[in-house]
């Protein structure tokens, strides 16, 4: 049997969005003038973070692993990051 690719693995898992509250927010100017926004795209195990195509950095927050890698790399001040509202988030369902 084939191993599951990160994409496949990623699909079990069980996301809630909160549509009332994004838990986090970009500075896009300190992203760009910093290279944060960068570190964040490669860093991401989600994807979470891109290019938009006016070069700001756009965040699919629902997708949201909760790692807290982006709060690692970030210059002070990049990101509001929290921790979603009670019953939202992923929920993991594999490993």
């Amino acid at each position: 049997m084939n191993p599951l690719t990160l994409n496949q693995r990623l699909a079990t898992d069980r996301f809630v969005t909160d549509e009332s509250a994004c838990h986090i927010v970009v500075d896009q100017e300190l992203a760009r003038s910093t290279g944060t926004a960068q570190r964040l795209i490669a860093v991401c195990p989600a994807g979470v973070y891109s290019l938009a195509a006016d070069g700001s950095l756009a965040v699919e927050y629902a997708a949201c692993l909760v790692c807290g890698a982006c709060l690692a790399v970030a210059d002070p001040g990049t990101l509001t990051w929290h921790y979603p509202a009670g019953g939202c988030g992923v929920q993991f369902r594999e490993g």
